[in-house]
């Protein structure tokens, strides 16, 4: 009976402990440190890539699914250039729009790299999530590199595979 009692008390400490995760990549201090204040010079080159990401994967068959951890990262490959990202929108395997992660311009600056994570326990995306970015260089500055990577693991075993983006303009 006190093994009863030990369990049911577990039970209820573990039930009150799954609150609402707060996803931090959603999180808009972390943006709002980026945003740029000014109106972007019109002198600006832009484009727009695809990033396909997956939060959950099929395993053996349509039945089983693997959710994942994806960490999408935002690269500037230029030495000399900052680069502007106007925004990073989320979307689920129906093409339904789920967020966006800022509201203004940000910017990324020369060599360095920002991430979104989408938390495993995020499984709005499904298995066909995809991202579109709107961005601009200064003239003659290489485009920014937009990479995923989605993790699992589970017991001793683990997947994980990459996506990169593709511009489409």
């Amino acid at each position: 009976m006190k093994n009863i009692v030990n369990l049911l008390v577990l039970l209820i400490l573990f039930q009150s402990c799954k609150n609402d995760v707060t996803i931090s990549s959603i999180d808009s201090v972390n943006w709002d440190k980026r945003k740029v204040e000014n109106k972007l010079p019109e002198s600006l080159i832009s484009g727009t890539t695809y990033l396909s990401v997956y939060s959950q994967i099929y395993s053996q068959s349509e039945n089983r699914i693997h959710d994942l951890t994806s960490t999408v990262s935002i690269r500037n490959t230029s030495r000399q250039d900052t680069i502007f990202i106007k925004n990073a929108d989320y979307f689920d395997t129906n093409g339904k729009f789920i967020r966006s992660y800022f509201d203004q311009p940000i910017y990324i600056a020369p060599m360095e790299t920002i991430e979104i994570i989408i938390d495993e326990l995020d499984k709005k995306g499904g298995t066909g999530a995809n991202f579109i970015f709107d961005w601009n260089t200064q003239p003659n500055t290489s485009e920014p590199l937009f990479e995923s990577v989605m993790i699992s693991t589970y017991g001793q075993q683990g997947l994980s595979f990459t996506t990169q983006g593709k511009r489409l303009n």
